[in-house]
């Protein structure tokens, strides 16, 4: 509930705008049974037609106030709805970004999709809903019940007895039914992975003719999605009945008294026909009440899942730290696990300085992306530290951090925009520089038969190979002449002559930019000023390609694996 109230407090002179329309246009619909009991009991049995058509056209007056009313209020509801959660969906995205990889890591991405699609929804139709029928209901009940007691106290009597019992069903059903729409969120969440996971992969899946079995996967989590709905929409339905139940017992015994109390002159059939007709509004307002109970149980577990994002503590904010450290770039001792049990690396050190490069190979899952993840300050290290240019990194703000540093992923994206938005990406860069970067990355010449700057990229860049995304994006990397340099597996898809022609420029024209190449080929690390081979997240080797050729097992069987060339040892 704290977040609804903060996000409809700057639109609560609108709401209250709102609600008091709509109160007036429901005092007009509570007015109408009451005239008209006036009419039959009053004013026909006088034999003038004159005040039954006036008293006609009150009736109509009030119908038009309350139908037009309904109108303004229901437009007005709408638009502080769609305005409270635009807010909440701009506020949920911004703490999205200023959440820590591992934030991320423990949230999910599904569980954020879900949590930014689906429970910002349920919200928007509680606030609107709320506004609408969430007012009239409970003005209808409390009104309808304060006119029968004017109308007739002994006929009012058994409805009140009634509220009691109502009251008590609502509650009960509500704490039951919060838990329940709380664990069909998650089944959500698990509903949007496997869909994400399955359209990412559709080409593996197909090529393994895999197709049978991710249906079956699909449909096992499909059918839970669909048990945790129907569960809680069980629990939820359970009111109706009840509430109809109870209600068409008392309008049974509202019929037997009433008739009764007619015979014996204590009452006018206008009287009962009006009372009837505010049974029936109380009735349909208590079905609508049990609805929004419905609705708002189903809102509040989607509130608290958004809440749970927005209250995350922002885990890398910089600390105090001592300064010092040698070269541009160093690791001390560096120790860091993922989920804290088995190193994912394990006690990294090496120095670089201003302008020099340094290689990283090993195999898959040696921990090389991790150290550059490290590097950016996605995580902090579990041990050890690391300095940029003298500062430890975590004395430092990750905006501070990342300005400094041009980068390309091992699987980085690509946005549907133009050719020229993908390289500039938000920053302010002229038609020059993003030139002169595509020129160094080897782009220039496929860019200029695309179309150039304003060549589309289409989503996921489906309209490029896979060598020209990378050379977009390692374009992108350059284009801010950055200070430090990270190309994690970015020249994969590279042929050698480009590969060799994009180091060529890399040592030309970026030679004061301290770079970390993160390959796979010894080709493409083989002339940086230091190369580290890691293995299982440990250093088995750090040196020159000489030294580690002399010294290093693992790096000589690479060599080897990868050229053909048999080195003596």
């Amino acid at each position: 509930m704290k977040l609804i109230i903060k996000y409809i407090k700057p639109h609560l002179l609108q709401m209250a705008f709102g609600m008091l329309i709509k109160f007036i246009g429901t005092i007009m619909d509570l007015l109408l049974p009451y005239i008209l009991a006036h009419i039959i009991d009053r004013v026909i049995p006088l034999g003038n037609m004159t005040p039954v058509l006036w008293w006609g056209v009150l009736m109509l007056l009030c119908a038009a106030v309350a139908w037009i009313g309904n109108i303004v209020a229901n437009r007005s509801a709408s638009m502080v709805a769609r305005k409270a959660i635009f807010r909440v969906r701009h506020d949920l995205f911004q703490k999205i970004f200023t959440l820590s990889n591992h934030q991320v890591d423990v949230s999910t991405v599904p569980s954020l999709i879900s949590r930014m699609t689906t429970d910002t929804y349920n919200l928007h139709r509680m606030i609107g809903m709320m506004q609408r029928i969430g007012i009239r209901a409970p003005i209808l009940v409390v009104g309808g019940v304060i006119i029968t007691l004017t109308l007739d106290p002994v006929l009012a009597g058994i409805l009140i007895a009634m509220l009691p019992i109502m009251a008590v069903i609502v509650t009960f059903i509500s704490r039951k039914g919060v838990p329940l729409f709380a664990q069909l969120q998650e089944r959500n969440d698990d509903l949007i992975r496997t869909v994400r996971e399955n359209v990412s992969g559709v080409r593996v899946i197909k090529a393994l003719s895999k197709t049978e079995d991710e249906k079956k996967r699909f449909f096992n989590v499909n059918r839970s999605v669909y048990k945790a709905e129907s569960k809680a929409n069980r629990t939820m339905a359970i009111n109706s009945p009840l509430m109809n139940m109870i209600l068409n017992l008392g309008l049974v015994l509202v019929v037997l008294a009433g008739a009764w109390r007619v015979n014996a002159g204590a009452t006018g059939v206008g009287t009962i026909t009006a009372f009837l007709s505010y049974f029936t509004i109380i009735l349909n307002a208590m079905l609508t009440i049990t609805r929004i109970l419905t609705m708002f149980s189903r809102s509040l577990a989607s509130a608290r899942r958004i809440q749970e994002i927005m209250d995350l503590p922002e885990e890398l904010q910089p600390m105090e730290c001592e300064a010092g450290g040698d070269g541009a770039i160093s690791f001390e001792n560096v120790t860091f696990s993922y989920h804290k049990r088995q190193p994912n690396l394990q006690n990294i050190s090496f120095t670089l300085q201003k302008g020099e490069s340094l290689g990283i190979l090993g195999p898959t899952g040696a921990g090389k992306s991790t150290l550059a993840a490290l590097l950016m300050r996605f995580y902090d290290t579990d041990e050890g530290r690391i300095t940029l240019n003298g500062r430890d990194l975590r004395s430092m703000t990750p905006a501070e951090i990342r300005s400094s540093f041009g980068v390309v992923f091992q699987n980085d994206q690509l946005f549907r925009d133009t050719i020229g938005e993908n390289v500039r990406i938000g920053r302010e860069l002229t038609e020059e520089q993003l030139q002169t970067a595509l020129e160094h990355a080897q782009a220039a010449e496929f860019v200029a038969e695309k179309g150039g700057l304003s060549a589309p990229v289409e989503p996921k860049a489906s309209n490029l190979s896979g060598g020209q995304k990378q050379r977009l994006l390692i374009a992108r990397a350059l284009a801010g002449n950055p200070d430090f340099l990270i190309l994690d597996d970015s020249s994969s898809a590279l042929d050698f002559k480009t590969d060799a022609a994009l180091r060529k420029t890399l040592r030309e024209h970026y030679a004061d930019t301290t770079s970390i190449l993160i390959a796979q080929r010894v080709s493409s690390v083989r002339h940086c000023d230091q190369i580290l081979v890691l293995e299982d997240g440990k250093a088995m080797g750090l040196g020159t390609h000489e030294e580690l050729m002399e010294n290093c097992p693992l790096y000589r069987e690479i060599y080897t694996l990868q050229t053909g060339e048999e080195v003596a040892v």
